[in-house]
């Protein structure tokens, strides 16, 4: 009996000493779908059944464990009814999980991981086997209505929950972007001056102007500054994402002023040559007021018809005789270079038709005329010449 218990002895010596709540090594030594057994230098084996390696009820273990191989497990009981150690990998990995999650919360650490569920509220990330939920209100520094496309797409966000207990893990990457686009835009206002061309994103269209991003900042190009021509509707001409080549207009503060309108492009400097006054021009009426229309001759350059320049006759208003978009024919009768602006007259074109028709009628008139004389003066020289033949016929018979 001494020598039994002797050697009880020497085998519970030979074998570590393990508590429940311990972190073991061991080695499968044993797999079946539903379980597997380890070798974990204890008197007794252990076991890790399918619930306590995955989440996943239906995983056959022999997919993922082979025997030979060692694997770290939590000690969850130190004997069951069979006189075996219950294990756990998947406790195990939960709480090396959630002390990896505390140290990145606690850390203000930056975690990078793909999007696994966009739900109504927000998006779903898993972080070391963790699940992070991202409220809709923090997925971005702007509203997003449809969170779809980020399904899929690995983002990057900092820990701003953190209660294991209630297995509530909340993510954060408005603030990352946020503080990444202060620092865009600090080195952004650094470097950029007025007078600045520069490429940029369309990221907004209103009914009076694009905003632009330009990378830090956005900047505002109004609907005055699209183009040398008129703009009716910004929506038309821009769209959302599209790149655009703008320079730097002003800027006021936080506050940037775009344009298209570049110098070297402005029709005016050439307008003096090709709108001289004399001209006669075409173009369509861009828009009325009550003492004028205003036609515009090509993109960026309007002359005004006034209301008394419109017609011979008596105009009360233009909107009596023209509507936008009707094509007009004018006179030039006025260029200022100052202050960009051509007067048209059609009345002045009339004036110049009736008088080009009364000249043309008069030299017609002149002409005929002429033609009149020279036909009366041949005919007095035929028979001039038929009289003194008679003569000379009737002095030849005598």
């Amino acid at each position: 009996m001494s020598e039994e218990q002797t050697f009880e002895q020497m085998l519970d010596a030979s074998m570590k000493t393990i508590h429940t709540g311990d972190i073991v090594e061991g080695t499968v030594i044993d797999v079946k779908p539903g379980e597997a057994v380890l070798n974990i230098g204890y008197k007794a084996d252990g076991v890790l059944t399918r619930q306590e390696y995955s989440a996943d009820n239906s995983l056959d273990l022999t997919t993922v464990l082979q025997p030979g191989q060692k694997l770290e497990v939590k000690v969850v009981k130190l004997n069951d009814n069979d006189g075996q150690v219950v294990l756990s990998y998947r406790r195990m990995a939960q709480e090396r999980s959630n002390r990896a999650i505390e140290e990145a919360y606690n850390n203000h650490t930056v975690l990078r991981a793909p999007v696994t569920q966009v739900l109504t509220g927000g998006l779903c990330a898993v972080v070391e086997g963790i699940r992070i939920f991202i409220p809709a209100s923090l997925v971005s520094d702007s509203y997003e209505k449809d969170l779809s496309h980020y399904l899929g797409q690995e983002i990057e966000f900092v820990i701003t929950e953190f209660n294991p207990k209630r297995r509530r893990y909340i993510g954060d990457r408005r603030q990352l972007i946020a503080a990444a686009k202060e620092e865009a835009a600090k080195k952004l206002f650094e470097t950029l001056k007025e007078g600045d061309v520069i490429e940029g994103t369309v990221k907004n269209v209103t009914d009076f102007g694009a905003f632009v991003d330009l990378g830090g900042a956005d900047g505002l190009l109004h609907i005055s500054e699209m183009g040398w021509g008129r703009v009716g509707n910004p929506k038309k001409i821009y769209k959302s994402g599209q790149k655009v080549r703008v320079f730097v207009k002003e800027i006021n503060g936080k506050k940037i002023a775009l344009s298209t309108k570049f110098p070297d492009e402005n029709p005016w400097v050439a307008a003096a040559t090709k709108y001289s006054v004399g001209s006669v021009v075409t173009g369509r009426v861009a828009r009325l007021a009550d003492f004028g229309a205003f036609v515009e001759l090509e993109p960026g350059v309007d002359g005004l018809l006034h209301v008394s320049q419109i017609s011979k006759e008596r105009v009360e208003k233009p909107s009596d005789v023209l509507k936008v978009g009707d094509e007009v024919t004018a006179k030039i009768i006025d260029f200022n270079p100052e202050n960009n602006r051509i007067s048209l007259s059609v009345k002045a074109l009339l004036a110049d038709q009736e008088r080009a028709k009364r000249n043309a009628e008069r030299a017609e008139a002149e002409k005929n005329a002429a033609e009149a004389d020279d036909d009366e003066a041949v005919t007095v020289d035929i028979d001039a010449v038929i009289a003194r033949q008679k003569a000379e016929e009737e002095k030849n018979e005598q």
